[in-house]
């Protein structure tokens, strides 16, 4: 617990002191961020409004929202300023067209390559069988894997997909049993369960989350990415469903187009801001171990993470957090 100690000493003293200028006179102004609900989108705001209040000079405000819903209010009310953690295979022809009807431009990926899903063992199992790195040779050897592929939730996007893979790879005739789990939790847990024990694991996951950031997880190889075929296993009861590995999944921040020209440093700061996956998951899984509240997290990023996030702030702002950080 001595970092999480430390962290909460740092965010007590940082938030004792105030930015240079009171907000009447920042040359940034106010700043609108939409908050979504999940884990790794609520430590990238955290990190987001320390950097642009005690950087920039900003006042920048949180507000809760979810994909649609923040993309619907930018288009009736042109706010939020700026969206993130946005997945763009769930925002659909709305998001489109916005961009295509001027009012939002996307800035960057927040998260490298994206969004993770796929069909995973323990990384302790791969490098014992190498073999089960390959969806071929996990239905050649299904005892090493326990003989049970850990399937999603019912009423999950990735179930419809894993259902139609297991289909077409006549996955149950290999003999694997297909377990399909009530909830995450119960998903999660036998995950964790397994790593800690060193037993046998083969199921489905997606990062960042907190289990990929806890456990050392190799992804098995379904084939390469074809995107018609993918594009049919997303759907109930496809007819004939083909093999296609998970693409990886666009996560971007966008901004209002207003604000990009009345607000260019902080713009060029959005623009910057990208974590890799492994990256986001290990914070999460940071902020598992030690109870962390989103702003704990975000300031032991900033306090153990600065050769990245220095790289995202203009000079005016590096010096201004370098007076905090120490």
């Amino acid at each position: 617990m001595r970092k999480l100690t430390l962290a909460s000493t740092a965010l007590a003293a940082m938030t004792l002191i105030p930015a240079t200028a009171s907000a009447q006179d920042s040359e940034c102004g106010e700043v609108s961020i939409a908050q979504m609900g999940w884990a790794a989108a609520e430590v990238t705001t955290n990190i987001a409004k320390f950097l642009l209040e005690q950087g920039y000079d900003c006042d920048v405000t949180l507000v809760q929202s979810d994909t649609i819903p923040a993309i619907t209010s930018v288009a009736e009310n042109g706010e939020p300023d700026v969206v993130t953690n946005l997945w763009l295979n769930s925002a659909g022809d709305a998001y489109k067209k916005l961009e295509d009807g001027g009012k939002i431009e996307r800035l960057t990926s927040v998260l490298e390559p994206g969004g993770v899903e796929g069909w995973w063992i323990p990384t302790a199992l791969a490098e014992e069988h190498p073999e089960l790195t390959t969806i071929e040779g996990i239905m050649e050897n299904p005892d090493l894997v326990g003989g049970r592929f850990n399937n999603c939730p019912d009423g999950w996007g990735c179930r419809v997909v894993s259902d139609n893979l297991v289909e077409a790879l006549d996955l149950e005739s290999s003999g694997i049993e297909v377990f399909n789990h009530g909830s995450g939790e119960t998903l999660a847990s036998s995950m964790g369960a397994a790593v800690t024990n060193d037993d046998p694991w083969f199921g489905y996951y997606w990062g960042p989350t907190v289990p990929l950031g806890k456990y050392d997880m190799t992804r098995v190889k379904l084939g390469e990415y074809d995107e018609a075929a993918f594009s049919e296993l997303q759907n109930p009861d496809t007819p004939d469903p083909q093999v296609s590995d998970f693409p990886a999944a666009p996560i971007l921040t966008s901004v209002t187009s207003e604000f990009t020209e009345e607000n260019p440093e902080v713009t060029e700061f959005f623009s910057n801001m990208t974590f890799s996956t492994e990256q986001m998951s290990s914070l999460l899984a940071w902020k598992d171990e030690n109870n962390a509240s989103n702003e704990e997290v975000a300031v032991h990023f900033l306090t153990t993470a600065q050769n990245t996030w220095t790289d995202w702030v203009n000079d005016s702002a590096e010096e201004n957090l370098s007076s905090l950080i120490q």
